[in-house]
């Protein structure tokens, strides 16, 4: 009889427990993702690690697990963008004509002719979209990844970074678009006198291109400072070979520029070079805030 009335008890008792564990998931998913990120990771000379590799078949098989871990992130990587490019799919046409307005007359001066090359460019457009708005999907995946082997500052850090490797990417974007493009075109549409018949193709390939590489190097700043306060970067490397920098900014100016004049050249060679000193001045305050969480509190 009493253990009837258990049974009876806990039935009873079931649509409740479900409720309250639904409730508290959301706050026993934090306490868990708190513990993860203060957890101190265990630190192993790297020598050991390879020595290991070599000799216990318990760490191969951690090593394997890494690359399966691994694998899993980059799937969903994929599948982020995938969702990005498909909620960008209903915004690109609005995109497309946002982005031809630098051209007079915007869409109607663009000439098309091959069959697919309308949906070659609705493609791309929407693909650029879909990596800007998948980007703090994929960023987070790969500090999941990478977070593991990091100190608890370091996760916080890559944490906290995640959001503005959107919006340095956005800025980039964005000074390529409203800075560049009307300044480039111009030189770009009259030169030598000759008149270019424009192609969708080849005008969206050229603002795209355009668009992802500056936005790429705008990321700059805050991957240095990740990489300082993880322990890769020192500021003092970074100040001593400035001149190395400037060099190759340059070179890479002259790479991403789509004409050959030094004036559009510049526009993209300054706020890269002023990109580089400001990452400098990043890296010491990230240096600086590692070598004080380091000092033992007496």
């Amino acid at each position: 009889m009493h253990s009837l009335g258990l049974k009876v008890g806990r039935v009873i008792a079931a649509p409740f427990v479900l409720i309250i564990r639904l409730l508290t998931f959301p706050l026993r998913l934090l306490s868990r993702f708190i513990r993860f990120l203060n957890t101190e990771p265990e630190e192993r000379p790297l020598s050991d690690v390879f020595a290991d590799l070599v000799s216990n078949a318990k760490v191969r098989a951690q090593m394997w697990e890494q690359v399966e871990a691994l694998r899993s992130h980059l799937l969903r990587i994929v599948l982020g963008l995938a969702v990005g490019v498909g909620i960008s799919l209903y915004f690109t046409s609005q995109i497309i004509e946002y982005l031809a307005r630098p051209l007079e007359g915007g869409l109607s001066a663009l000439r098309a002719i091959e069959v697919t090359e309308s949906v070659g460019v609705f493609m791309r457009v929407a693909m650029l979209s879909g990596v800007a708005l998948a980007l703090p999907y994929v960023v987070f995946e790969l500090w999941w990844f990478a977070a593991p082997g990091l100190r608890p500052r370091e996760r916080k850090i890559g944490l906290v970074g995640i959001p503005f490797a959107s919006i340095f990417f956005l800025a980039g974007m964005a000074f390529a678009y409203f800075v560049m493009l009307p300044t480039a075109l111009p030189f770009l549409l009259s030169f030598m006198g000759i008149e270019a018949q424009l192609r969708p193709n080849s005008y969206f390939g050229f603002v795209t291109g355009l668009m992802f590489w500056i936005g790429a190097a705008f990321e700059f700043p805050l991957l240095v400072y990740l990489l300082t306060a993880i322990g890769f970067v020192k500021p003092r490397s970074l100040a001593q070979q400035w001149r190395l920098a400037v060099v190759m900014i340059a070179v890479a100016s002259a790479a991403i520029t789509p004409t050959v004049d030094p004036v559009n050249m510049a526009l993209v060679m300054a706020p890269m070079t002023l990109l580089y000193f400001l990452s400098i001045l990043l890296s010491y305050a990230a240096y600086a805030g590692r070598r004080k969480s380091s000092v033992p509190v007496a």
